[in-house]
């Protein structure tokens, strides 16, 4: 493979508005790390008092019950993630039947609060009506029953079935008084209560409501619309939010993984304005010093070159901010394209026009970087390959479990310390 070829047949980021108009590097790619499945499971677990019953092939059960066993949030192997196999027969005459049946014997051995009816994809291919077999069960036995699809020939991940998941607990919830509580949605990675934003809260008397996925009971679901205000910390909890926005006027804050400290800053203003509170010394205080530790990076990163793999920061975000210390990225991998009015798009064509790829698809990556010759390569890959090709990695994963301006301050050494050790790399090279 011709690592010259390669180049010459990505597109550049101006070229494209859609992830569809991004070329693919080889004919095999990545096909997702999860499917929606496994997303439905990841936010089930967090709810504490409810069963996922999952409605599938011996292949996606199995898949299921397996993981889950392993982990003490679903109480092994007699816990509350249940299956409903389906063989040729329920393939070619529905699964309404059968699914009614387990459904009692669901009802009578485990008695939960709410239940997860997570289909996969068979089901949706036959076109079983499971959003009205959920209704009437609910109905039927008096508590919320959910139905979740997860057909993965729709997606490329797993997040489609975190989003979804989280999207249908709306139905659960009802009209209640407002308070003061500040509700969590979308937490992915780490503990909230490990995080800056936590801790802020905390000290300005701020109580917390429902944090879903990260951990609820369907009895603080149901009393959700209680909150002051929605804190989403991923845009999977958007749609959610939005939900209560329209039904019980509960406004939201969308406050992702930003590294940008004037964009911290002004999340932060916006969620003490909703909640009506001053904004905290310590916020101001956490400010000047991400600013600081801004000011002084450029001297450090003017001019390195990097390629972007993957980090926990927003992609488009995280590459703009780099862009306005100077840095400038080859090549992007990302999931997702954004439009030409996009503000991060914007800045970083104003200074470079890089090229932009799929992710996970490193294998024919190895040519494009003899090609490329960048100092960073931000993301995972193997540290001792890259290197031997004077790339330095940039390990990024300590911002995983932080929300707040501890991004910035933690992320801009981090960027430091790796370009710090691609100098030393290249110049250790150059005098052998």
């Amino acid at each position: 493979m011709n690592g010259q070829d390669l180049v010459s047949r990505m597109k550049r980021l101006s070229q494209v508005t859609d992830i569809k108009e991004v070329t693919q590097l080889s004919s095999a790619i990545f096909p997702g790390p999860h499917c929606p499945l496994m997303g439905a499971m990841m936010a089930v677990r967090g709810i504490k008092d409810s069963v996922l019953l999952v409605v599938g092939t011996d292949e996606c059960t199995y898949y299921t019950k397996n993981t889950t066993i392993s982990g003490s949030s679903f109480g092994g192997l007699d816990g509350r993630c249940l299956s409903v196999v389906l063989d040729s027969h329920d393939v070619t005459f529905g699964c309404r039947e059968k699914l009614y049946r387990a459904f009692a014997e669901l009802m009578e051995e485990y008695a939960p609060k709410a239940v997860f009816v997570v289909t996969t994809c068979v089901v949706e291919v036959i076109g079983d009506d499971v959003d009205s077999m959920a209704q009437q069960l609910g109905e039927q036995y008096g508590i919320p029953v959910m139905a979740v699809h997860t057909e993965h020939f729709k997606t490329e991940n797993h997040l489609p079935g975190v989003q979804d998941t989280i999207t249908a607990c709306f139905a659960m919830m009802r009209p209640q008084p407002v308070g003061q509580t500040v509700n969590v949605i979308g937490q992915r990675l780490g503990d909230f209560t490990t995080t800056e934003l936590y801790r802020v809260l905390q000290q300005a008397g701020v109580p917390m409501g429902m944090m879903l996925p990260s951990g609820t009971t369907v009895a603080e679901i149901e009393r959700a619309a209680a909150a002051r205000v929605n804190l989403v910390v991923n845009p999977i909890g958007l749609p959610l939010a939005k939900k209560m926005q329209r039904a019980f006027g509960t406004p939201y804050v969308l406050f992702d993984k930003y590294i940008d400290p004037a964009r911290i800053y002004r999340l932060y203003a916006q969620l003490f304005g909703y909640l009506q509170l001053p904004l905290p010394a310590e916020v101001e205080d956490l400010y000047r010093q991400a600013c600081r530790a801004v000011a002084g990076a450029s001297a450090h990163l003017a001019g390195v070159t990097y390629i972007y793999g993957n980090t926990p920061v927003e992609c488009f975000e995280l590459n703009a901010f780099m862009v306005k210390l100077g840095m400038r990225p080859l090549l992007i991998q990302t999931s997702a394209i954004p439009g030409e009015e996009d503000p991060a798009r914007q800045t970083i064509l104003k200074q470079c026009d890089p090229y932009v790829t799929k992710t996970a698809n490193i294998a024919p990556l190895q040519y494009v970087y003899d090609v490329l010759q960048p100092h960073l390569y931000l993301g995972h890959e193997y540290a001792e390959r890259l290197r031997k090709k004077k790339i330095e990695i940039a390990h990024t994963d300590v911002l995983s479990p932080m929300l707040g301006l501890e991004v910035t301050i933690a992320g801009v050494q981090q960027l430091i310390d790796a370009s710090t050790a691609a100098r030393q790399l290249r110049e250790g090279r150059a005098a052998v």
